[in-house]
């Protein structure tokens, strides 16, 4: 088997700011890098005591969020900014067998969701696909779905772990903390986080094998909402080819397949 993992950093256990934590200039960003790293090297533990064949780290944060000096020797990872074009990184995730995310947190607008944003936390108000609100799991998950992967495991927050059992029911999750604000969070300790990663992480393959997840696919066409905080900001979105401008702040995208459009 191999697996495709998607990472971000403010689904991780201690990581509970933007300003300090989870942005490039934090105080305790390099920190907080260290802690995602080692809940990813937790998965591949896991996976490798289960007998995974190959293991493809995306670090998906913005600016990046992996110590690439501590990464686990087993793990091959996809960085830097700006990521390569969805058609070369689609070429790693058709190689795939199953998709899962580390520390991811939920979509913006959860009120208990530590972190909780969808891109981008300082532009981005909400997406709303087909009339549904999604945000970055979904997205994942969409995707990867459209090449006949499936999603099987997810760690983050309690608000990130709700999230995905709603969208794909009989994942499983693994939550290392609590939110109880926007910026603030019951956290597990590092320790005790990285443990239970590793074991839910062997029992979402072992799932698998018995009693496989389908991947998640939507009927299209599809429409894709993406409303923005400021204007100036969707002005720049509206501008490009086929969007439409909805209101002050909401651009719309639309589209037959949902790789053209859920990362648009």
């Amino acid at each position: 088997m191999k697996v495709f993992v998607c990472t971000d950093i403010e689904g991780v256990a201690g990581v509970v700011s933007f300003t300090t934590h989870s942005y490039p200039d934090g105080k305790y960003y390099e920190a907080c890098k260290k802690l995602l790293t080692a809940e990813i090297n937790a998965a591949v533990e896991g996976m490798l005591e289960c007998g995974v064949d190959e293991i493809v780290v995306l670090d998906g944060h913005g600016p990046g969020g992996i110590t690439f000096e501590d990464l686990h020797p087993a793990a091959k990872l996809i960085h830097g900014r700006p990521l390569a074009p969805w058609s070369v990184l689609d070429e790693e995730i058709k190689r795939c067998d199953v998709g899962i995310m580390i520390g991811q947190h939920a979509m913006a607008g959860i009120v208990d969701g530590n972190l909780s944003h969808t891109q981008s936390s300082m532009a981005i108000d909400s997406y709303t696909l087909n009339g549904r609100p999604i945000g970055e799991i979904a997205q994942f998950a969409l995707h990867i779905g459209a090449f006949g992967l499936p999603m099987i495991y997810l760690s983050g927050d309690d608000a990130a772990c709700r999230e995905v059992e709603e969208l794909i029911p009989g994942i499983k999750t693994v939550s290392v903390k609590k939110g109880l604000s926007r910026n603030s969070a019951k956290s597990l300790s590092a320790i005790a986080a990285r443990q239970k990663i590793r074991e839910g992480m062997k029992l979402a393959l072992q799932r698998q094998q018995e009693n496989p997840l389908q991947p998640l696919v939507w009927e299209g066409p599809f429409v894709l909402d993406k409303r923005y905080f400021h204007t100036d900001t969707a002005d720049s979105a509206a501008a490009r080819p086929g969007a439409e401008r909805v209101d002050s702040q909401t651009v719309r995208l639309r589209s037959e397949n949902i790789k053209d459009i859920i990362y648009a």
